[in-house]
């Protein structure tokens, strides 16, 4: 990132002050870091790359308010935050933003690439529409804020990106009597997205499940919403077939 302007914009939508310990992903060269660390108590820096992370270590000299973590973000020991400002690495997306949300920071405002977010926000029945459009709405809010041209960013990237704030649901929009049978369920389904529910569930049933071929389709033939299609499902309605296989 190349443009500094952006610095300022995402700590205006993070609303940023000095008691907050903010959590920066894919620190870099540590441009956005050290703007970080002079609006807030704490920064944790988080690079992967170890030539980068040693550069960063010498450009963070002096800053004692910043902690360097070299490592997979989604591996490391991660101290306690309260936000997350960050432009990471965009091929961990999916997995951060699921991270993230679980675990309940106040707002974590991010650049992604435009294709990923609108994977995040897809109406439903769309072609972008899938398990993570289902995922994220279930465990938080997503605003689409500002377009970020690729002209921002050296090398210049082929396509534009976009700030996005994710918000963690202080209510959850339906009930789920197990969570990690809904994610497993959704990534399952959405394989087969222009399939039946009854047809696009079998392999579900019989791996995970692991129903037989006959109780499967037993099964399969009983289940709510049986004869749409899995991309015209609302999130509320995979809520229902979760329910549905939980026992």
């Amino acid at each position: 990132m190349i443009e500094p302007s952006l610095f300022h914009q995402m700590g205006r939508y993070a609303a940023l002050d000095k008691n907050d310990v903010v959590l920066d992903v894919g620190a870099g060269l540590g441009f956005l870091t050290r703007f970080l660390a002079n609006r807030c108590a704490r920064v944790l820096a988080v690079e992967a790359d170890r030539r980068l992370a040693g550069v960063l270590r010498e450009k963070l000299e002096g800053m004692d308010n910043v902690e360097l973590i070299e490592g997979n973000v989604l591996k490391a020991q991660i101290p306690q935050f309260n936000k997350v400002v960050a432009i990471p690495p965009y091929q961990i997306s999916s997995q951060l933003v699921t991270w993230l949300l679980g675990r309940g920071p106040d707002c974590a405002v991010m650049v992604f690439q435009k294709e990923f977010v609108n994977r995040l926000v897809a109406p439903i029945g769309s072609e972008d529409y899938g398990w993570l459009t289902v995922l994220t709405y279930y465990i938080g809010e997503c605003e689409v804020l500002d377009d970020v041209p690729k002209s921002m960013f050296f090398p210049q990237p082929k396509i534009d990106s976009i700030i996005i704030r994710l918000t963690p649901r202080q209510a959850k929009p339906f009930a789920l009597t197990d969570e990690v049978l809904f994610r497993r369920l959704l990534q399952s389904l959405f394989t087969q997205r222009n399939r039946k529910v009854r047809n696009a569930v079998l392999p579900f049933l019989k791996g995970i499940r692991r129903k037989t071929a006959e109780e499967a389709t037993e099964r399969a033939n009983a289940l709510p919403f049986r004869d749409r299609r899995v991309r015209e499902l609302a999130p509320e309605d995979f809520g229902e077939l979760a329910h549905a296989l939980s026992d």
